[in-house]
């Protein structure tokens, strides 16, 4: 692992314990055991440091899809996949509260929604070729309110765990319901 991924998973870390209020550069080198400074040396600035956080959290998430994605050519395996993604997410608890966070300081903070704009691009790059292959009538839109589908049930579970939590049941029905017209 290089120093600077381990700064960055520090980060993900502090944000995913304590939110946006306790991501410092003194708090990322703590909790990555470094010596004070070390995090300053990578990002200079709290923002900078922010927006690697974010192309990490893309980094990691596409890393978790792409092992769950391998053989995505119908609605159900589809559904199958994105319901596994989810069910790792929730998982990663901390990965995923930090994500939140993260989105959350975009939300007041615009400056930072290029780096956002930029992890949606890279993340359509590869997401739409398989929903057009579905058969989904308008290939963006859709992804987006699958996204958001996404999105909504980490959200929900992660502040109101549920047993028998199933993802994959919930997107096959957005995804029928896209497909269906």
């Amino acid at each position: 692992m290089t120093r600077q991924r381990q700064v960055l998973d520090a980060a993900i870390r502090v944000l995913g314990a304590g939110g946006t209020r306790q991501l410092t550069h003194r708090a990322v080198d703590a909790e990555a055991g470094l010596p004070q400074g070390s995090t300053s040396n990578h990002f200079r600035t709290r923002d900078a440091l922010v927006a690697a956080v974010l192309r990490r959290l893309l980094e990691r998430e596409t890393g978790i899809w792409g092992a769950l994605a391998r053989d995505v050519t119908t609605p159900e395996s589809f559904a199958r996949a994105v319901g596994g993604l989810v069910t790792e997410l929730v998982a990663e608890r901390t990965t995923t509260l930090a994500r939140h966070a993260l989105f959350v300081e975009v939300a007041r903070r615009p400056e930072l929604r290029e780096h956002v704009d930029a992890a949606q691009r890279e993340l359509a790059s590869w997401a739409l070729p398989l929903v057009t292959a579905l058969g989904c009538p308008d290939p963006p839109a859709d992804l987006a309110v699958l996204l958001a589908v996404v999105d909504g049930l980490l959200s929900n579970q992660l502040a109101n765990p549920r047993a028998g939590f199933d993802p994959e049941r919930a997107i096959h029905a957005v995804l029928r319901g896209i497909l269906a017209g």
